[in-house]
């Protein structure tokens, strides 16, 4: 930033600004990212709207608020430094983000592998290997590709499936009803 632009802001909004530089971005955890993207972001605003604000009054003397702009630089100036420490805090908030999620994925994946159940049919020691091979579905690449868990119940063939048969059955059932004379 300019030190124009750093002599318009008051000390506080110079405080501000100087939590946006790289180092002190880097010390930031997640919530505190969001806390200050929310704090610039509502500085940010006020000053678009004092700008929009002043250059509308000033519409009819001047015939545009393009053309009032040189009167509401200032505000202007501080609007779109704002804008700029926001974009920094928000790509920070975005890669904390990415990382946080990609963190809670992997601590999922693990709980879900450390919950499988041991004791279901052809997956624990509870039954024999013998019984296992048994039980086993067909190896090869022949063998049809089964799906797991939820996907084994509901997917968009399985989804079309259930909406045909209803509609089929409806349309069944309305065929019946107009056949039907009352007495």
């Amino acid at each position: 930033m300019d030190a124009a632009t750093r002599a318009m802001l008051n000390a506080s909004e110079n405080l501000l600004v100087d939590e946006t530089s790289r180092e002190e971005l880097a010390s930031l955890n997640e919530e505190q990212a969001i806390a200050l993207e929310g704090r610039i972001r509502r500085l940010r605003d006020k000053y678009v709207s004092i700008y929009r604000r002043n250059a509308s009054a000033a519409v009819e003397e001047h015939g545009g608020r393009g053309r009032a702009r040189l009167e509401n630089a200032r505000a202007l100036r501080k609007a779109e430094a704002f804008e700029r420490a926001l974009s920094q805090v928000s790509r920070r908030v975005s890669v904390l983000a990415r990382q946080s999620a990609a963190e809670l994925r992997a601590e999922r994946l693990a709980m879900a592998r450390a919950a499988r159940q041991r004791d279901w049919p052809g997956s624990g020691d509870m039954v024999p290997r013998q019984a296992r091979r048994a039980h086993a579905a067909p190896a090869g690449p022949d063998a049809p590709a089964a799906p797991a868990g939820e996907r084994a119940l509901r997917n968009p063939a399985t989804e079309r499936e259930r909406a045909q048969a209803l509609a089929s059955g409806a349309r069944r059932q309305a065929k019946r009803d107009t056949k039907r004379t009352p007495r």
